[in-house]
């Protein structure tokens, strides 16, 4: 069930209702059953899956926090070989298949794995990962295993951020399940008013951008490489409206509930270095990283080299969690060269800016810093969106000509040779729209107004909702295009 379906806002309705009229002992069954009825609108025979991980992480958060010694590794061990391993199954098993017969080719060899057709579960890198958060937290002490077995379920499964995040911690959400939230105006206020956001986000924004992108993304041969240039910065726009508004509405829909989800995007094009990028993009999944893979691998607690191997290690991974293909290798790789550069180069730039009397024009520096990040971050998103690595560097190698191209276009004012044909209506169009989110973003910036908003006059609150609303009935794109995360 997709949030920018009529299914959804009928679905939100009636259950987000029953859940305040129901007494708090029933509410957790009402939610669970919700939240099995979301899962099962996508393929209803991959809930099994969700019921096995479900089961084994139940049985271990207990068998761990009554185990001592060797034990207790061993009960943590045994939660993430099957959670991992019903993921590698899914998500790698065609790919790993492909590069062993691959292998088998070129040594002359008769062996040959077969391919099977698998559809991917819908969300399943995520609530695998919240589901390992669980046993891992129990293992370091941080949390107490969970005895009700409703309860955990919930905790996996609960529907608002289920398919693609926020990937929630015990400490958070567990302990929200049994606090009897009441009907209050702020939550309602304040969840629908994210809702709304992220609607707009989606179905304004992310939903017209995919109209220019797709087709070039997906027959890259039949543009120039400038057409190649609007394509990539549209679609770092759209990936993130995309992402982010689907977490606007799940802590959105959350919190009507009563519930607190965690902040999954802190305006994370506005940073002045990739580090810092990964601070607010996807805030879930890089503090996930961090906490449970970076800091295993030691951390900050080791030789300086080796903190820049796990930083390439962690990155890397990251770029496999995002899917079975070559493409996400080398975009986690990129992100990761990039961060260990910003942290081996830090005294030098800043020497440098010194030098060069930018640091002293504090404005001027971060300008520059955050066009610098954006300008890579979008190309790196070329890697991540291709269809395979031929077509990004087929990409890549037209970018190339695209300053050729342009010189072309201011002399001759001609620009038939870019073979938009009806895609040239949707760039002036995507422009608008992008210029105008930027403007909204600055301007929560600067004037921090979504904390200000709720002290607005009611006047001006229902003007906004009244504008807000009419923009994403009659500028959306309402054909249920499905968010980019879930398939992941």
């Amino acid at each position: 069930m997709l949030f920018n379906s009529v299914e959804f806002l009928l679905f939100f309705t009636f259950v987000t209702s029953l859940y305040y009229l129901l007494p708090h002992k029933l509410r957790w069954i009402h939610l669970l059953l919700a939240s099995c009825l979301f899962y099962m609108y996508f393929i209803p025979i991959y809930i099994l899956i969700l019921f096995f991980t479900i089961v084994i992480d139940y049985w271990a958060g207990i068998a761990i926090e009554n185990a001592e010694g060797g034990r207790r590794k061993a009960y943590l061990i045994l939660s993430i070989v099957a959670n991992v391993g019903v993921l590698a199954f899914f998500k790698y098993y065609n790919l790993v298949a492909g590069s062993l017969n691959h292998l088998s080719y070129i040594s002359h060899s008769a062996t040959a794995i077969p391919y099977l057709d698998i559809i991917l579960p819908i969300g399943l890198s995520f609530h695998t990962f919240q589901a390992m958060s669980y046993t891992i937290e129990v293992y370091r002490g941080n949390f107490k295993a969970e005895r009700h077995p409703g309860i955990y379920a919930l905790y996996v499964m609960f529907y608002p951020q289920l398919v693609a995040g926020p990937i929630e911690r015990p400490q958070n959400l567990l302990p929200q399940f049994r606090i009897e939230h009441k009907l209050e105006y702020d939550n309602i206020a304040i969840g629908l008013r994210l809702m709304l956001w992220g609607m707009i986000k989606k179905v304004v924004i992310a939903d017209r951008l995919v109209q220019f992108t797709d087709p070039i993304f997906n027959h890259p041969k039949n543009y120039p490489g400038l057409v190649m240039v609007v394509a990539a910065l549209f679609f770092a726009i759209q990936i993130y409206c995309d992402f982010s508004g689907y977490s606007d509405i799940a802590i959105g829909a959350a919190r009507v509930m009563g519930f607190r989800l965690m902040t999954n995007f802190n305006r994370p094009y506005f940073s002045k270095s990739v580090v810092e990028f990964w601070k607010r993009w996807h805030i879930s999944l890089s503090t996930w990283f961090r906490d449970y893979l970076y800091i295993s691998l030691g951390g900050n607690r080791v030789s300086v080299s080796r903190m820049y191997l796990n930083l390439l290690i962690v990155f890397v991974i990251s770029g496999l969690w995002h899917g079975a293909h070559y493409t996400y290798l080398v975009w986690g790789g990129l992100h990761g060269i990039a961060f260990v550069f910003v942290r081996m180069t830090a005294k030098i730039r800043r020497k440098l800016a010194d030098t060069t009397g930018v640091s002293k024009r504090q404005g001027l520096n971060n300008l520059l810093s955050m066009l610098i990040t954006f300008g890579f971050v979008a190309f790196a998103w070329i890697f991540f969106r291709a269809e395979s690595l031929h077509n990004a560097t087929l990409i890549v190698k037209k970018m190339y000509y695209a300053p050729h191209e342009l010189v072309l276009i201011i002399h001759t004012h001609k620009l038939g040779f870019l073979h938009l044909g009806g895609l040239a209506s949707v760039v002036p169009d995507g422009l608008l729209w992008i210029g105008l989110f930027f403007l909204a973003q600055i301007l929560e910036l600067k004037y921090n107004i979504s904390q200000r908003f709720p002290g607005f006059a009611a006047w001006q609150r229902w003007l906004v909702y009244y504008i807000a609303i009419a923009v994403l009935l009659f500028f959306g794109i309402h054909n249920n295009t499905q968010f980019i995360y879930f398939q992941f």
